[in-house]
C-alpha cells in the first residue's frame, strides 16, 4: 500500500486542472509552438514515474500494460529506467507497438502480448499476478466512451490480478473530460499526472478510480491556458486570505447580516458562529421574533427583528455583506424578507443558500442583478430545482450545470459535492481539493459554509475567492477533526481557528522536487 498523502493537498498557489482535450491542445502548443521536443516530454514522464514507483514499491517485479499511444510510450520509458536500475520488468503489450520500440533505446525489456480470446496461450494474466506493482499505460487521457473489447478485457485481467496499480495521467477507462466511467475502468492505487492533474480525475465517479493523485513536472512551458480550471490548494488559500492590520476595530474587519427565519434558529446560529470564527467583526442575525431567545444564547450575535422592515433595512445597510437563507422558511413572510434584502443590499455582496434558493427557484419574478456580486450555494437537488433539470442530469454534468447557471443568472455558483465547484459567470472554474468525505453529509454543514462565505465577503474578498476560502477552511477543519461519521457542524466551527492559523507549507512524503501536487485518495 502506498503511504497516504496529507489531508492538505500539496500544491503551489496556481495549480491548474485541464480537461484531457485542453491538455492535448497544450501538448501540441508546447511541441509545435514552443519547440519542446516530444521525446523529451515522454522521457521525463516515464523517468519521473519510475522514480516514484521505485520509492513506493522498491521490491519485486514490475509489469506494465502498454497501449498504442504516448501513454504506452511513457510506460515503456518507466520500464526501461527500472530495468537499468536492476528491477525485473515485463511489458504486457495491449495495443500496437513497434517490434523494437525506439523508446527502449535498445534495452532488452521482456514482452508478452495480451490475447483476449486465447487464455491458454496468454501469459499476461500470470505476469500481472506475479508482479509487485502494475503500471497502467493503456489509454490515458485519449479515451472517449467505453474501452474497446481488447482493452476492456485487459482492464478486467489487471483488476483480477489483485496487484496495486499505478495509472499514468488517467486510469484507463476514466474520461479525463468529465470523470465519467462508461465501461470497464482501472482502479488505481496511485495516479501520476503529467504536468497537471486532469479535471476528469478530480470528479466522481472517476475520482474513486484514481486513488492518490500525484502531479509531476515534466518540462512543459510555464504558461497554461488561463481558461483552465484552478484548484483550491493551501498555497492558493494562503495567497487569498484577508489580512488584518495591526490597528483596526470591529467595523473595519467585516460586518455580516444574516437574514434567517424562526423555524430552524439553529441554522442561523451555526452560520453566525462560523462567520465569527472566520474573523467577522460583527454579525447581525435578522430573524423572526419567535427565534430571538435561542439566537441570543450566543451572546456575540446582534439580534434584529426581521418582521420590522425598517429595522431589517437598517441592519442590512449597516453591514458589509449579506447572507440569506439559513432557516429562513419559504412562507410569504420569508419571500418578502428575501426581496427586501436583495433590494436594500445596494452593491453589497451577498450569498444565498438553503430556503433562499427554494424561493428563488419558485419565483420567476425574482431577478438577480447578474453582475457576479451574488453567490448561490446549491446542493444537487437545489440546482435541479433552480434549472428545471433532474438531479441525475445535474450529477451527470456538474461542471456544465454550474457554469450554465452562473452564465445565465450572472451569479457565482458554488455547486456542493465531492468536489465542490465554483463557477464564475465569466467562465472561470475553481475546484476544491481539501479532502471531502461522507463525514460532511450531516444537516447544518451548509449553514457553516454560508457563514464562512459571508464573512470573507464582508472582509472584502471577491465572490469567487470568498467561496474558495470558505471551502478550504471548513474542509481543512473537518479533515483535521478526524471524527469520521461522528463529525458535527459545531466540530467544524471549533476547528476553523486552527485551520486559519495553519500557514505551514503542506508536505509530501515523496522526496522529489518535481512533485507539484499530492492529494490523498478519497474516503
Amino acid at each position: 500500500m502506498t503511504p497516504r498523502s496529507p489531508a492538505r493537498p500539496l500544491g503551489p498557489p496556481d495549480v491548474r486542472a485541464p480537461t484531457s482535450h485542453q491538455a492535448a491542445a497544450f501538448d501540441r502548443l508546447a511541441i509545435e509552438g514552443r519547440g519542446v521536443p516530444e521525446p523529451a516530454l515522454m522521457e521525463n514522464a516515464g523517468r519521473q514515474t519510475a522514480l516514484i514507483v521505485q520509492h513506493l514499491f522498491p521490491e519485486g517485479p514490475v509489469a506494465a500494460l502498454v497501449g498504442s499511444g504516448n501513454n504506452g510510450g511513457d510506460a515503456l520509458v518507466c520500464l526501461r529506467s527500472l530495468a537499468a536500475w536492476g528491477r525485473t520488468v515485463t511489458s504486457v503489450v495491449v495495443g500496437k507497438r513497434f517490434p523494437e520500440d525506439p523508446v527502449l533505446h535498445a534495452w532488452e525489456v521482456p514482452t508478452v502480448h495480451f490475447r483476449e480470446n486465447d487464455a491458454s496461450a496468454d501469459a499476461a494474466p500470470s505476469v500481472l499476478r506475479d508482479s509487485a506493482v502494475v503500471i497502467d499505460g493503456m489509454l490515458g487521457t485519449g479515451i472517449r466512451g467505453a474501452p474497446r473489447a481488447r482493452y476492456a478485457a485487459a482492464i478486467e485481467e489487471a483488476e483480477a490480478a489483485g496487484r496495486p496499480i499505478v495509472a499514468l495521467d488517467t486510469p484507463s477507462g476514466v474520461d479525463g473530460e468529465t470523470g465519467a466511467v462508461p465501461g470497464s475502468a482501472i482502479r488505481a492505487e496511485l495516479t501520476i499526472a503529467f504536468g497537471w492533474p486532469k479535471l476528469g480525475t478530480l470528479l466522481h465517479p472517476g475520482r474513486t478510480h484514481c486513488g492518490r493523485i500525484v502531479a509531476v513536472e515534466i518540462g512543459f512551458p510555464p504558461d497554461p491556458d488561463p481558461g483552465w480550471a484552478r484548484l483550491v490548494t493551501p498555497g492558493w488559500a494562503s495567497r487569498h486570505l484577508p489580512r488584518r492590520g495591526a490597528a483596526t476595530h470591529k467595523n473595519a474587519v467585516g460586518s455580516l447580516a444574516i437574514v434567517a427565519g424562526s423555524a430552524m434558529p439553529g441554522a442561523a446560529i451555526l452560520a453566525a458562529r462560523s462567520a465569527f470564527r472566520c474573523g467577522a467583526g460583527m454579525v447581525r442575525v435578522c430573524a423572526s421574533r419567535d427565534a430571538r431567545d435561542p439566537i441570543l444564547e450566543v451572546p456575540e450575535i446582534i439580534f434584529v427583528d426581521a418582521g420590522d422592515e425598517e429595522a431589517l433595512r437598517t441592519a442590512i445597510g449597516a453591514s458589509d455583506a449579506l447572507a440569506v437563507g439559513p432557516g429562513l422558511g419559504t412562507d410569504p413572510a420569508a419571500a418578502r424578507q428575501l426581496k427586501v434584502a436583495l433590494k436594500v443590499r445596494g452593491d453589497r455582496p451577498a450569498v444565498l443558500d438553503a430556503d433562499a434558493l427554494t424561493l428563488l427557484a419558485g419565483d420567476d419574478d425574482l431577478e438577480l442583478p447578474g453582475d457576479g456580486s451574488i453567490v448561490v450555494t446549491p446542493h444537487p437537488g437545489e440546482m435541479a430545482r433552480l434549472t428545471g433539470r433532474s438531479v441525475r442530469d445535474v450529477q451527470g454534468d456538474r461542471i456544465g450545470a454550474a457554469r450554465a447557471f452562473a452564465a445565465a443568472r450572472g451569479a457565482v455558483t458554488l455547486l456542493k459535492g465531492a468536489p465542490s465547484l465554483v463557477a464564475d459567470p465569466r467562465g472561470g472554474l475553481l475546484v476544491s481539493t481539501t479532502e471531502e468525505t461522507s463525514s460532511l453529509a450531516v444537516a447544518g454543514m451548509g449553514d457553516v459554509l454560508t457563514g464562512a462565505i459571508g464573512c470573507f465577503l464582508a472582509q472584502g474578498a471577491e465572490a469567487v475567492p470568498a467561496c474558495g476560502l470558505a471551502l478550504h477552511v471548513t474542509g481543512r477543519s473537518a479533515a483535521a477533526a478526524a471524527l469520521g461519521p461522528s463529525l458535527m457542524p459545531s466540530d467544524v466551527i471549533e476547528g476553523i481557528p486552527a485551520a486559519l492559523a495553519d500557514r505551514s507549507a503542506p508536505v509530501t512524503a515523496l522526496p522529489f522536487p518535481f512533485v507539484t501536487f499530492d492529494q490523498a485518495a478519497p474516503r
